[in-house]
């Protein structure tokens, strides 16, 4: 079906876990420096009552992504394996995490923003942040080539039984 969404979503997939994993903030505070992944993140937000927060970026960071990567690559190269009923569930999925993963993007400018106070404190990107940005790009690319209405060509049409 379609050679460069199951590309463009490998190749996000690969960049996933150095994206999770790596660094993605360098927080610099009155001379000492904490750095700190998508999951430290996460799990530091919790501990610390921020269960609400913690959670929405777990879901919209790590969660949505991968599941959308992964729709996207099992659409791309089987689709012809699934019924009809599966293919249309599995693009109502990619479709639905699509729209809920891009709120990641939000949060990270909401956090840069909360962190940032005056002259104290110094935010930088980590390389994490690289990795994450190629991931969501590759992820993009990989949602803008997918065509859902690719699904149902080629499909052997039911005749009405006589």
């Amino acid at each position: 079906m379609g050679d460069r969404t199951a590309a463009a979503a490998m190749a996000a997939l690969i960049l996933y876990p150095v994206a999770v994993g790596l660094p993605i903030v360098r927080v610099e505070r009155l001379g000492v420096v904490h750095e700190a992944n998508t999951w430290e993140a996460v799990t530091a937000m919790i501990s610390s009552g921020d269960v609400v927060v913690g959670v929405a970026v777990a879901v919209c960071s790590i969660v949505l992504p991968l599941v959308k990567l992964l729709a996207l690559l099992d659409l791309s190269l089987r689709a012809r394996r699934h019924a009809p009923l599966m293919r249309a569930r599995i693009a109502h999925i990619i479709e639905w995490c699509g729209r809920w993963s891009m709120i990641d993007v939000l949060l990270a400018a909401m956090l840069v923003a909360v962190v940032k106070l005056g002259n104290l404190m110094t935010v930088s990107p980590g390389p994490g942040a690289l990795a994450f940005t190629l991931m969501v790009f590759l992820s993009l690319v990989a949602s803008a080539s997918f065509d859902p209405r690719s699904l149902w060509h080629d499909q052997p049409s039911e005749k009405p039984h006589a």
